[in-house]
This record gives structure tokens, sequence and C-alpha cells, in this order.
């Protein structure tokens, strides 16, 4: 699969906010894509600009042919673990799961974030 812009603008990268206490308004700068960087007056105009930013960082880099880094919450997990459990608690999650008319993944996702705060 050939990566284009699309692909990258629609990754979910670290976003930062400096406040600049000095001369006022906001620095915004995405830590994994070293140099993507821009100033605002406002959050709500510096989240717009961050978004150009990357745009033109990124467009800059397929052009070079630069390697663009992936976020880092994308690169270190995949989403999927396995599990052993005893056959009482299977029996138990695909019971309660089927209850609620969703799949055991789907059912075993919501108690898990659900005690993850």
């Amino acid at each position: 699969m050939t990566k284009d812009l699309d692909y990258y603008m629609g990754l979910n990268y670290k976003i930062e906010v400096i406040k600049d206490e000095e001369e006022g308004g906001y620095a915004l700068h995405c830590p994994e894509l070293r140099g993507c960087i821009t100033c605002a007056d406002t959050i709500e105009k510096g989240f717009e600009m961050i978004e150009d930013a990357k745009k033109c960082w990124f467009q800059a880099c397929i052009e070079d042919d630069i390697e663009i880094p992936l976020p880092g919450n994308i690169a270190k997990y995949s989403g999927q673990f396995k599990l052993r459990m005893p056959k009482s608690l299977h029996k138990y999650l695909a019971e309660k799961s089927q209850q609620e008319g969703i799949s055991m993944n789907q059912y075993c996702v919501y108690l898990l974030s659900s005690y993850a705060k």
C-alpha cells in the first residue's frame, strides 16, 4: 500500500501546546515530527494551523522521499493481545455478551474500558 498525504493526515499524532507567558499566544508542535511547529494567538487557531503545518511537513517528506515516522501510539501498540482465562470465565463472558447482543470482544473491551479509568 502506498502511503500518501491523506494516509498520514488521518493518523493521530501527538500535539503539544505551550503557552507563551511573555508575548502571549501559543506554540503548538508535533514531537514525533521534528520541526513541525506553529504559533497562534488562540488555541483554537493553533489547532487549525498545526493541521496545515503537518500537511506541509508531510508533503515535503513525500516529495523528498524522506521516511515519515508513525505516531508512537500506532508504532508501539497493535490493539491486540492474547489472554488465557478459566473456562468458567470464558463461558460467563460469552453468555453475557450474547445477552447484550454484542460480540464477546466488544463486551470485553467495554468491561476493560469501564474499569481502566
